[in-house]
């Protein structure tokens, strides 16, 4: 992978692929580059993809305290190493952070996410309320395994396949990527939509949520995309919170393809 220097002078990791209009994937919790190059390899015949380990993971450095904003500087300069404009596509909490990106003012040209797990209603934000404070006594006294089960528990897998799951290799690479929990924690703030910062949210805009994910997601993203002056949204059916890269890949590419055309002749 190459490197670029954030603003702070953390260095990110990164891996460019593919020709034509730069288009760069920002990675959910507990990802890294190489959880995004299945998708990636499905859009690069059409784009110069670009994928990066977010801060604390894989080859990146973690150059500390956490601010959201720091992550915003990463995502910048991932950005300047793509030719300074670039599409962006964020799955989950990635989504979360490309909206920050882009209403913080990078020269994002179209932005694409998928569900970011802000946490609708009430009960919503006191299950969020309780599940950080479970979250950080967790990383406080190093329990790693038991910060990733609570995360897992979060997004819906089922006891029994966490248990399993304990026992298999991917458990390791997931409980050393366990601190940056807190970064994707972070990003959330309280869990609530903020609706009024996304207004300001000027790249036309795609959020998508699947078919089967549960209905307070569905009704999530659609008020998300309320939210954005020039977003749309679109459901993909049979997908759940696992997205299948062949499932969103064609997607993606008819959006960046087509709007980049509209959107640099507007």
């Amino acid at each position: 992978m190459d490197m670029t220097l954030s603003r702070d002078g953390t260095s990110i990791a990164y891996r460019r692929r593919g020709d034509g209009p730069p288009v760069v994937l920002v990675g959910g919790a507990l990802s890294t580059a190489a959880t995004e190059e299945p998708l990636a390899a499905l859009l690069a015949p059409r784009f110069t993809v670009v994928t990066y380990d977010r801060r604390g993971r894989g080859a990146s450095g973690d150059g500390g305290p956490y601010a959201v904003r720091r992550e915003v500087e990463d995502l910048a300069a991932v950005m300047s190493r793509a030719g300074g404009r670039a599409s962006l596509f964020g799955m989950l909490s990635g989504g979360a952070l490309a909206l920050e990106a882009q209403a913080s003012g990078l020269p994002v040209d179209l932005l694409a996410v998928y569900e970011p797990p802000y946490s609708p209603g009430a009960a919503g934000l006191l299950y969020k309320s309780r599940c950080t404070a479970r979250l950080h006594r967790m990383l406080s006294i190093g329990d790693r395994d038991g910060a990733v089960a609570l995360y897992m528990s979060q997004t819906g897998v089922p006891e029994t396949t966490i248990a399993r799951m304990r026992h298999a290799p991917v458990w390791a690479g997931l409980k050393a990527l366990a601190h940056t929990l807190a970064y994707d924690d972070a990003l959330l703030g309280n869990g609530a939509l903020p609706a009024g910062r996304f207004s300001s949210v000027t790249a036309r805009t795609l959020v998508v949520s699947g078919g089967f994910s549960p209905t307070p997601m569905r009704e999530m993203t659609h008020a998300l995309a309320a939210a954005i002056p020039r977003a749309r949204h679109r459901t993909l059916t049979g997908q759940t919170r696992e997205l299948a890269p062949q499932a969103i890949a064609p997607v993606l590419a008819d959006f960046f393809a087509r709007d980049v055309i509209a959107h640099r002749a507007s």
